[in-house]
């Protein structure tokens, strides 16, 4: 079916802020050393928000960024979709908080709850709402400070986690526009929800002092589930991708993954023989920032100039949920 409109990616940013927690710390904390982690995760070190940094202000600094690379100001912005599972609060939403931050009123706010393939879902939202014509530039932002609900005494969950901030600008353009996003492919298990959760803070578990007592505000993970996982439904979402477009994993000149970690991203790669080098991994770096890592690796990228206008890009996420999604895009 036709359309009038077309979503292109008119301009990005990312942040990262500036506290570090390498393995040597986390070496401190549980029985763990710097060379396991690397092995089994490709992490060297992992960043930090500062106490009293809040994760809308890690996105305010990403679209700040993200706004002058598309030469626009906040007030062309028509909707703001907030990637988050861990925003300033339950309410009001990150992405009504960040309107504020950024001096702006009226036009629509709101965040999307799909773990580390939020950012992803978010840009199929996007899309949609351009290519109906309701919308002519939308702020898509992934940020996150997970730090703030790790147990560092779980040697599990606590060498992969850190802190970041990603925002893409996707604008309006006419149909025959030969850099555009092509389509995306979305996918959720909720049977397999148990994989990894935050027990604590919802109606199920109020926070309570049992909860804490018990340890039910830290995040759960049953990592040897989630790797099979991981690969097997981002695996899934790039071939749907490759298929409904017609191309090979050969026109793709970029694949930026969730950066989870980097077994999981070698693993992906091998399945559709993508050549390492044309995969965009900076997890040793940054650790995992769920929904900030996509559009994180993303900007990364584009400003120490590998990924270049015209290029195919393929983006690949999966989270808990368990949730997954894939994007194909021209940059």
């Amino acid at each position: 079916m036709s359309t009038a409109y077309r979503t292109r990616i008119a301009g990005t940013g990312s942040y990262l802020p500036p506290g570090l927690i390498t393995n040597q710390d986390i070496e401190k904390m549980v029985d763990t050393n710097d060379q396991w982690i690397v092995e089994r995760t490709g992490i060297k070190h992992r960043h930090k928000a500062d106490l009293g940094v809040v994760t809308t202000d890690l996105a305010f600094q990403a679209t700040q960024k993200a706004l002058a690379d598309a030469g626009m100001t906040a007030n062309q912005l028509d909707l703001i979709i907030f990637a988050t599972i861990t925003g300033d609060q339950p309410t009001p939403s990150s992405a009504c908080v960040l309107q504020h931050k950024l001096g702006i009123s009226s036009i629509p706010a709101f965040d999307i709850s799909a773990a580390c393939s939020g950012f992803v879902y978010s840009i199929s939202i996007a899309d949609q709402f351009i290519r109906s014509g309701m919308y002519k530039n939308i702020l898509v932002v992934g940020a996150e400070i997970i730090t703030r609900f790790v147990n560092y005494k779980d040697r599990d969950t606590c060498i992969l986690f850190g802190d970041g901030a990603g925002a893409f600008i996707v604008s309006r353009t006419e149909a025959n526009d030969p850099n555009v996003i092509f389509s995306s492919h979305l996918g959720a298990e909720g049977s397999l929800g148990d994989l990894f959760v935050l027990p604590a803070g919802g109606s199920k578990i109020p926070f309570r002092q049992e909860a804490l007592d018990a340890g039910e505000h830290w995040f759960r993970m049953k990592g040897r589930e989630i790797f099979k996982n991981a690969v097997r439904t981002m695996s899934a979402v790039c071939a749907q991708a490759l298929e409904h477009n017609k191309v090979t994993s050969a026109e793709i000149d970029w694949l930026v993954p969730h950066q989870a970690n980097n077994r999981i991203l070698e693993a992906v790669a091998d399945h559709f023989h993508f050549p390492k080098d044309k995969v965009i991994s900076i997890v040793h770096e940054m650790g995992n920032t769920s929904a900030a890592t996509v559009p994180v690796a993303f900007d990364t990228a584009v400003r120490d100039g590998r990924i270049k206008r015209g290029q195919m890009v393929l983006l690949t996420a999966f989270g808990a949920g368990l949730t997954s999604g894939s994007c194909l895009l021209r940059y």
